[in-house]
């Protein structure tokens, strides 16, 4: 049997990436015109606003809808996020949708997408840490959770030792990445006494 949902979302897709934005928005308004409850067509027209259209209000107004029917919608909460967390003045209600959506999707992925939000847009750096590190439980293999991990240890909590951890992990995974290694050496050699210890910053070194 035909799917007359998938049927819109597959032609408004396919409008889309060959330039016509508009005539996407226009198949997907009419397919809901008749069925106004089905949150996967408002979805794609909620990006479709946002991402080529460039209607950040008309696309959260579609998500909002969607969050009226389905109030544990993730993709729609995600899609939000996406848009909300530009703008700090947001932050409040953007926490809220992530605190939900890691209850709701506690994937590695949310993990690290809190995470960053976290450190890039609350400056909550301990918190960040928190579910980098979950991110990282769930999968030990991604590149890019322990990079972004080793960034915020380096520039932000400054803890060293576990930096160190971090970026020799990094070269087991890629090693083949100079960037990698040349920030490894300056670390050792600006952070780390001739033993492999962390030196002790000038006020350890006069506490008794």
């Amino acid at each position: 049997m035909s799917d007359p949902a998938f049927e819109a979302i597959t032609k408004a897709r396919n409008q889309a990436s060959s330039g016509n934005p508009t005539g996407a928005a226009n198949t997907l308004e009419r397919y809901l015109e008749t069925d106004p409850h089905n949150t996967r067509p408002r979805l794609v027209l909620a990006e479709i606003a946002v991402h080529s259209l460039n209607d950040v209000e008309y696309g959260l107004m579609q998500l909002n809808v969607i969050l009226d029917l389905e109030p544990d919608n993730v993709d729609a909460m995600k899609a939000m996020t996406t848009v909300l967390a530009k703008d700090k003045r947001n932050n409040k209600k953007t926490s809220e949708l992530f605190e939900r959506i890691v209850v709701l999707s506690p994937t590695a992925e949310s993990y690290n997408a809190y995470a960053r939000f976290l450190r890039n847009q609350m400056t909550d750096f301990r918190k960040a840490a928190e579910y980098y590190e979950k991110a990282i439980a769930l999968d030990p293999n991604e590149y890019t959770y322990h990079q972004n991990y080793a960034v915020l240890l380096l520039n932000d909590i400054r803890d060293y030792a576990k930096a160190k951890e971090e970026l020799e992990t990094l070269m087991e995974l890629k090693p083949a990445d100079a960037s990698v290694r040349k920030n490894y050496d300056r670390l050792l050699k600006e952070k780390f006494d001739k033993d492999g210890n962390p030196k002790k910053s000038f006020r350890d070194r006069f506490r008794k």
